[in-house]
Parts: C-alpha cells; structure tokens; sequence
C-alpha cells in the first residue's frame, strides 16, 4: 500500500478480505458474537445469522471459529450453493473424513453419522458453519437437516450455523423447509455502525495496523463517510482506504472532509451527494509533480 510509510504503518488498514486481528467490538457485532457463543454452547438445533452485504458476516464467522475451544470441531463451507452430495463430500473432507469419490448419498450420510459418533465419544463438539447461505439450494438445505437428526439424549450431535444474506429468510419461508425453520433456535441481524462507532472503527483499525499518531479522520471525514456508506464496514474500508490515499498524495497527515468526498465520487456503491470532482488521474499528477510518486516504488 502506497501510504504505508507516510503514515507509520505496518500493515493495510483497511483492507476488505476478512481478518480476526481487525475485530472490532462495536454493539451489533459483539451481540452477534454473543448470541453464537451462547448458543453454541447451548448444544442445539440450528443457529442463523443475517445481515446485508458488507457487515460483516463472513469476518464473525471466523471470530467464532477461532474463539471457539480446542473441543470443538468445526467446519467452514464458504460457498454451500452446491448441490447435496457435493456439500456432503465438502462436510467429509473439512472434518478429515477420508471417503471414497464413488460413495453415493446415503453412504456419505452414513459416514459422517459415524463420525460424528465418535466425536461425541472422544467429548468433541461439531460446529458447522456455512456462509453465503442465501444461495444454497432447497434440497441442500433439506440434507443439512438429515444430517443434525442423529443425538444423543442431551444434545445433538453437529450443529449448524447458517449465515447469509436477507434472502435466506425468503428461502427458509418455502413450504419445503418448514422442518429446518423450525429447528432454527438462535437467531440474529447484523446492523451497520453509528456515526459514533464508526470513529471508534476507523481509529482502531488505524492502531491494529500500527499508527500511534494523532487521529487521521476529522470529525468532518467521519460524518461525511458515515453518510455515504449507512455504516456498512466493508463500503467504509473503501472509502477509508481512497481518503487516506487522497490525503497522502497531498503529503498531509489527516484525512479531511474533501478527500472522504473525493473518495466517495470515485465510488459508485457509495451514495452520491455534491463533491469536489477529483480524479485519480488528477491524484496521479498530484504525487509525480510531487515526487512523492517515487515512494509506489519502496
């Protein structure tokens, strides 16, 4: 990242590929972790969360996994939209199930029954988490609800955690499933973060990476992204992380008002209100007349 050195960083702050050390525990995600936690611990049926693109899902998702005791066994199927025996080969191969490529549905069931047994046995605990379930097909979901039938008289054997869009609650609503609906135990929505906590997100995220200055964001920059993005985490990482590049080509220190703009014009997802019209290209003479380009290079 160009900016790296001019504002004491080790590492990309803002970068959009989830990353645990970049957790940040505002109130929705906190209660999301929470409500996992508990009901993980809890021992049944099915777990759901929700939220809209861009909150966070994927990243509380693994905040759980590696939250979660050496007891636990878990799964992760980041893109379930398979058809059910493929999920069933995926579900083998993330537990360490070796199976044949021949095996048919029922063999498969019957595998991972088996295994699952003797998780239990050993005091293991199964947790599986599927992302992305919104585009998982009926029968799938139909075949992950086989699957959570084999229990003990305590507690069930696997648990499945769904995690997807607002879509998926369209999908769950299908006369076909009805018999998973019911089995969802937990649940929640995922919000976006207040203009408060967003101040709070950009400055933590700052520190995880390294800064120890004084704040990059005006309050100005703050409330202007806030408008932009409604608090939708990985909206804000982009426009953060084209502010801070506005700033740096500038060859200043603190992010303002007009570069959190800026950055906004360049980005369609963001929500258009009057800016100053910038252009990357325009930044691009900005930092070779500068001489501060050379540092791309370093």
């Amino acid at each position: 990242m160009i900016y790296l050195n001019h504002f004491g960083l080790r590492e990309p702050p803002f970068g959009i590929t989830p990353d645990t050390s970049f957790f940040f525990a505002c109130a929705s995600s906190q209660e999301g972790l929470n409500t996992l936690l508990v009901a993980v611990a809890n021992g049944e049926g099915f777990i759901k969360i929700t939220g809209e693109v861009g909150t966070g899902k994927t990243l509380l998702c693994r905040k759980l996994l590696a939250t979660l005791a050496d007891n636990y066994i878990t799964a992760y199927v980041p893109n379930p939209s398979l058809e059910p025996r493929t999920l069933l080969f995926a579900l083998c191969d993330e537990l360490g199930l070796e199976v044949g490529p021949d095996l048919d549905q029922h063999r498969l069931h019957k595998a991972l029954n088996l295994a699952l047994l003797e998780f239990a046995r050993e005091g293991k605990r199964v947790v599986i988490c599927l992302d992305e379930t919104q585009a998982m097909p009926l029968e799938t979901l139909e075949t992950l609800r086989l699957l959570t039938n084999l229990e003990t008289e305590k507690r069930k054997l696997a648990q499945v955690i769904l995690f997807g869009q607002p879509e998926l609650d369209r999908k769950l609503a299908h006369e076909s499933v009805r018999q998973l609906r019911q089995r969802i135990t937990f649940q929640y929505h995922l919000g976006t973060l207040t203009r408060e906590e967003l101040a709070h997100y950009l400055a933590h995220r700052l520190s995880v990476a390294g800064y120890t200055g004084d704040t990059v964001f005006s309050g100005q920059a703050v409330r202007t992204i806030h408008r932009a993005t409604g608090g939708l985490p990985r909206l804000v990482n982009i426009l953060a992380n084209k502010a801070m590049m506005l700033a740096f080509g500038e060859g200043v220190r603190q992010v303002r008002g007009r570069h959190a703009r800026a950055a906004i014009a360049d980005t369609p997802a963001a929500r258009s209100f009057p800016a100053r019209h910038w252009t990357w290209l325009a930044m691009a003479g900005l930092l070779a007349g500068s001489g501060i380009g050379w540092l791309v290079l370093k």
